[in-house]
């Protein structure tokens, strides 16, 4: 039986997990790529503060503005579709309860807003 997301430890094999899956992905994983090189940890390990931060009360190990590193980036509907999608089945696939369904939730709105931004920026919304 999967169990929640509880600890510093499941966010890292969540963000592991995923970012794996990312990186192997035709459409987005080369867009990562270009801009990480081969050099991911450092993404990684503020991925990590980033959920960390998200997901657990009175923990605040990211600080940050997520937005800006991707305003200019040449993203659009069927990346965040499928950066979403990615995310979805990671998380289904590793666990499941409250904060599971939260980290869901929080990537789509997360998604969203991005999308929604890079277009305003762009002169598009």
């Amino acid at each position: 039986m999967k169990k929640d997301i509880e600890t510093r430890d499941d966010v890292v094999l969540l963000v592991d997990v995923f970012y794996n899956k990312v990186g192997l992905n035709p459409l987005i994983g080369p867009i990562f790529h270009g801009i990480l090189k081969n050099d991911w940890q450092p993404h990684l390990n503020k991925m990590y503060n980033f959920w960390e931060t998200v997901l657990f009360e009175n923990t605040h190990t990211y600080n940050g503005a997520p937005f800006p590193p991707h305003r200019d980036l040449p993203l659009d509907q069927i990346h965040f579709d499928t950066w979403i999608t990615i995310f979805k089945e990671t998380v289904a696939e590793n666990f499941d309860g409250p904060r599971a369904d939260e980290a869901l939730w929080r990537a789509g709105k997360m998604a969203e807003m991005f999308l929604h931004k890079i277009k305003y920026f762009r002169g598009e919304a």
